[in-house]
């Protein structure tokens, strides 16, 4: 189904404009945990630094009758119109950030899209005009739900990732 607004769509959920602040992520099957999961863990990073796109509120929407988790609506910036030393301040911005939430026990773990999934390599990763921001932490973890050994493998893939995505970043 598409819908009104629509913005982006992945394996499980659609994503739709609410107004010009706010856009929604739309549970179309019942999946209550999967949707107070991911908000919990929006908020959990949030309270950490900005880099993960800002928690609002969940909600439904009464005219498909779908959960929606509210959030901030983004803007993405194409990346290759700034200079490379401006990419590189941001970048480092990003990565100081990352690691702040890492510390704080929070991995995003989907920096880079598997080669078997469809969309562009790094599409959770959107530079804005604050700066860099991560979306869609459906499959994020927290150390306090997985455990240490998980989590620091977690952080491992996802350090190699980020090190993919500084050479993308930066050489184009």
């Amino acid at each position: 189904m598409k819908y009104p607004g629509q913005l982006s769509y992945g394996a499980n959920n659609k994503v739709i404009a609410l107004n010009e602040f706010e856009a929604a992520k739309i549970y179309e099957d019942d999946t209550r945990s999967d949707i107070g999961s991911e908000a919990e863990k929006m908020k959990f990073a949030n309270a950490v630094n900005s880099l993960v796109v800002k928690f609002l509120r969940l909600d439904i929407d009464k005219v498909n009758n779908s959960d929606m988790l509210v959030m901030e609506r983004l803007y993405p910036i194409d990346f290759r119109s700034m200079e490379v030393e401006k990419r590189e301040v941001i970048f480092s911005v990003f990565e100081d950030e990352l690691i702040q939430l890492h510390k704080a026990g929070f991995v995003h773990r989907d920096l880079k899209r598997p080669s078997n999934i469809s969309g562009e390599t790094f599409d959770n990763i959107f530079l804005t005009d604050k700066g860099i921001r991560l979306i869609d932490v459906g499959i994020s973890a927290l150390r306090k739900q997985v455990g240490d050994p998980l989590f620091k493998k977690f952080v491992e893939k996802e350090i190699e990732e980020l090190n993919l995505f500084k050479v993308y970043f930066l050489s184009r």
